[in-house]
C-alpha cells in the first residue's frame, strides 16, 4: 500500500481526530479511505446519470411493463426453488 502524507490546518485535523472517535474508525487514514471511497461511488454515479440523461429515451413503464417485470422475477424464483435454493427465495 503506498503512503502520502497530508497537511491540514488544525481545524481541520482537530475535525478528523474527533470524527474517527465519534464514528469508531481505528485511525484518521481509515476516515480518509472511507471519504475517498465514497467520493469515487459519487463520482461513477454522476456519471452513470449523465451517460443516462444523454440516451435516447426508453419506453414508457406502464402497467404492462411491471407485470412483465413481475412475472419474469417470479418465474426467476420459481426456478431456483425447483432447483432446491429455497434460500434464494427468501
Amino acid at each position: 500500500m503506498s503512503t502520502m502524507n497530508i497537511s491540514l490546518p488544525e481545524a481541520l485535523k482537530t475535525f478528523v481526530d474527533e470524527q474517527v472517535k465519534q464514528r469508531g474508525y481505528g485511525t484518521s487514514s481509515e476516515y480518509v479511505h472511507e471519504l475517498i471511497r465514497r467520493d469515487q461511488d459519487r463520482t461513477h454515479l454522476r456519471g452513470l446519470l449523465l451517460a443516462g440523461a444523454s440516451s435516447a429515451p426508453a419506453e414508457p413503464a406502464d402497467q404492462a411493463y411491471f407485470d412483465a417485470a413481475i412475472a419474469f422475477y417470479l418465474d426467476d424464483v420459481g426456478a431456483a426453488a425447483a432447483l432446491g435454493f429455497a434460500a434464494l427465495c427468501a
